[in-house]
């Protein structure tokens, strides 16, 4: 009779458990991925298939750039909403409501994405020349910290215009994911989002507010990726997608490093930040350039890992393989879009919210002193001019024959590294030893 392996140590090697099981920990891990994954594209309006076809590829893609031995999924970044709200709005329907997708502006968004992902490969390459300390001195969390905030402070309107279309929806989706995250326990804490989406969806077809007209169009089987929605390329586009990538880069770390602490291996030294970051930022450049979302490291499955002990990479592998399936399924993805317009509110409203306090929760995980004139000036340039901006729709101005247009983001994130780098007193230091959690993580 074969031992019985021991779990409460971890488990590394899947194939104590069989291929029956550890094809069920793949599926586990398609589950803790998906509520936030399809989550993205009901915001911006982008492709549902497209978005599971891209996460699955992504991961893969990942894996083998990581040699196979970072055990991480790859999923839709909610990061990069604000550069989608700035670059392809949503438009109103019959009632008024902004509730339509952008369909000319959004290949224009993931063309952004495109060169946002080719930034990830510019910092791996630095920090293959000129190791992670002296790079990562140019990106620290007083940077870093207020550029998070921002980016949910400018989402902020959007969530209350999606409430506003069902209040009643917006409210049960809001409170189901709060009573789960907080008082959830087991797999219950570790899918909130997945779980108020449920919830409130159950209400909404009690009280006829999902119209099924389009599953019943939409085929059982399908291409995910169509011509018309892969990337398109406009310099004011990448010039406001573009910065967001100094942020995700830094919950890129945060995340190889809670992975690190999770399964007792630093993954940041060996593959190394280099290669995770690689293999992230083409993951998103081949997510954009299909028309999905940027990709990045996801904590949902981070907390699976915890949950289970089993660390083997494989079951990742095996959950890409399972969203890569159900991509090829329009009427699925048809069923995904009945979400009514007021869930999608009520799920954003705290999303959006926590986008922000985790940019509070960098700094301060960090200790940044804001007693310190130099932190609290850059801080404030940030700040005000990612809001300030965006409220007067950024700046413009004219380069050759061509118009280049800023985004309140673009500008902050610019003038943030650029203050960093010339105001006098930069102590920063990043430590590549540290297993321990160090970033931050903008999923919930």
């Amino acid at each position: 009779m074969s031992a019985v392996p021991n779990v409460s140590e971890g488990i590394y090697d899947a194939r104590q458990l069989g291929a029956a099981k550890t094809v069920v920990l793949g599926i586990q891990h398609t589950f803790a991925m998906f509520g936030a994954t399809v989550l993205v594209p009901l915001i911006t309006g982008l492709s549902v298939p497209t978005t599971l076809l891209c996460a699955g590829l992504g991961t893969l893609l990942f894996h083998l750039i990581t040699k196979g031995k970072v055990p991480a999924f790859l999923g839709s970044s909610f990061a990069f909403l604000g550069g989608f709200a700035i670059v392809a709005p949503k438009l109103a329907d019959a009632n008024g409501e902004l509730t339509v997708p952008n369909a000319e502006m959004l290949p224009y968004a993931c063309g952004g994405v495109v060169f946002a992902g080719l930034l990830y490969l510019l910092m791996s390459g630095l920090i293959t020349i000129f190791g992670v300390g002296k790079i990562m001195r140019l990106f620290p969390p007083v940077v870093t910290g207020p550029i998070i905030i921002a980016i949910g402070l400018i989402l902020a309107p959007s969530a209350i215009s999606n409430c506003q279309t069902n209040w009643l929806l917006a409210i049960v989706a809001l409170g189901t994911v709060v009573i789960c995250n907080i008082w959830g326990k087991g797999m219950v804490k570790i899918l909130p989002i997945l779980l108020g989406v449920v919830v409130s969806y159950l209400v909404a077809l009690v009280t006829g507010a999902v119209d099924f007209a389009a599953i019943n169009e939409a085929k059982w089987f399908g291409l995910p990726v169509s011509g018309a929605a892969m990337a398109k390329f406009d310099l004011s586009a990448i010039l406001t997608i573009m910065p967001i990538a100094l942020a995700t880069m830094m919950e890129h770390i945060g995340d190889i490093a809670a992975i690190s602490a999770t399964t007792g291996k630093n993954y940041i030294r060996e593959p190394g930040l280099h290669r995770t970051l690689l293999g992230d930022g083409l993951a998103t450049s081949l997510a954009g350039f299909l028309g999905g979302p940027a990709n990045t490291t996801y904590g949902e499955n981070t907390g699976v890992l915890a949950l289970t002990k089993i660390y083997d990479p494989i079951v990742m592998r095996i959950a890409a393989c399972f969203a890569i399936l159900l991509s090829f399924c329009p009427k699925f993805g048809a069923a995904v879009n009945t979400v009514p317009a007021g869930i999608v509110g009520g799920v954003s409203f705290i999303l959006y919210g926590m986008i922000s306090a985790i940019g509070v929760r960098n700094v301060v995980e960090n200790q940044v002193d804001f007693t310190n004139s130099r932190n609290l000036i850059i801080a404030a340039v940030i700040l005000v001019s990612a809001l300030g901006f965006n409220s007067i729709g950024g700046i413009s101005f004219a380069v050759g024959s061509a118009t280049v247009s800023l985004s309140g983001l673009a500008v902050a994130a610019i003038l943030g590294i650029l203050l960093n780098a010339v105001l006098p007193g930069n102590d920063y230091s990043f430590d590549s030893t540290e297993k321990g959690e160090q970033g931050l993580n903008l999923q919930v």
